[in-house]
């Protein structure tokens, strides 16, 4: 773990319950990490409330440093970061009664889009200090927790394409680069989905699982809604499947969810 620079925590003898874990992703934000830490520190600091702010290296010790504050019962665990920094909070606070909040700064921020949560920091920081809990729905996926969506076919290959490192050099256009990429020939597979009592077999280029319907195209002013009915709170996963065979068809799927045109 990174030492930290600077003022990152009050140092009062509050108890573990009353304390918040400010999980912060170095790479996620486009501004120093120093000015990060600082301004994370200023916001807490101003609210009168004890907070921890670690640096982990990598996500595996990211949640390790999770899950000893989660069994500890820390008041919360803040994930500074994008969607990959609240996925390992999810992971380590599994099981618990600790709940996770989002100061969203990263590459990918759809669950802050779909939770509400304020971009700028300091109304964030203002949400995860005095917002309410709400229980949402959590799926799995290969035995780790989702909040978002799960995706097998084209999905997984966009986010498999746009590597930390490419992240970390273009941001945002990491996505775009890996969408067209795989999206010139869209992959094909057979599919067999078990939900229920009920089973179906299909050819696509994409199966989703969705807990939250909107996607956000980064800096740009479009959402798109590629689940329309689902929702954090009404115990289903919706499974959504997409079936372009080439990039026309691809375009006109694009323009079909961008008008919410969808077939049950």
């Amino acid at each position: 773990m990174s030492k930290n620079e600077g003022p990152s925590k009050i140092e009062y003898p509050f108890p573990d319950s009353k304390r918040f874990l400010v999980l912060l992703n170095r790479g996620a934000s486009g501004r120093p990490v120093t000015t990060l830490r600082r301004q994370l520190a200023g916001a807490f600091s101003a609210r009168g409330v004890p907070f921890d702010i670690v640096e982990p290296s990598d996500r595996e010790e990211a949640f390790h440093v999770t899950r000893a504050a989660a069994k500890r019962g820390y008041r919360a665990v803040v994930a500074v970061g994008g969607d990959g920094t609240v996925g390992v909070a999810l992971r380590g606070t599994a099981g618990t009664e600790v709940p996770v909040a989002i100061v969203p700064c990263g590459t990918g921020n759809q669950l802050a889009l779909n939770f509400g949560v304020p971009s700028s920091l300091e109304e964030s920081v203002g949400v995860a200090v005095e917002g309410s809990v709400v229980k949402i729905d959590i799926g799995r996926a290969n035995g780790d927790p989702f909040a978002l969506m799960a995706g097998a076919g084209l999905d997984a290959d966009v986010m498999t394409d746009a590597t930390t490192e490419l992240k970390n050099r273009v941001g945002f256009a990491a996505y775009l680069y890996s969408g067209l990429k795989n999206v010139i020939v869209p992959p094909s597979a057979d599919f067999r989905i078990v939900a229920d009592e009920h089973e179906v077999e299909v050819n696509a280029s994409m199966v989703l699982l969705a807990n939250a319907g909107q996607l956000k195209a980064g800096p740009f002013p479009v959402e798109l809604t590629v689940a329309p009915e689902s929702s954090f709170q009404d115990g289903f996963i919706d499974v959504c499947i997409y079936a372009p065979r080439n990039l026309p068809e691809v375009a006109g799927l694009l323009w079909q969810v961008a008008r919410r045109q969808f077939a049950g």
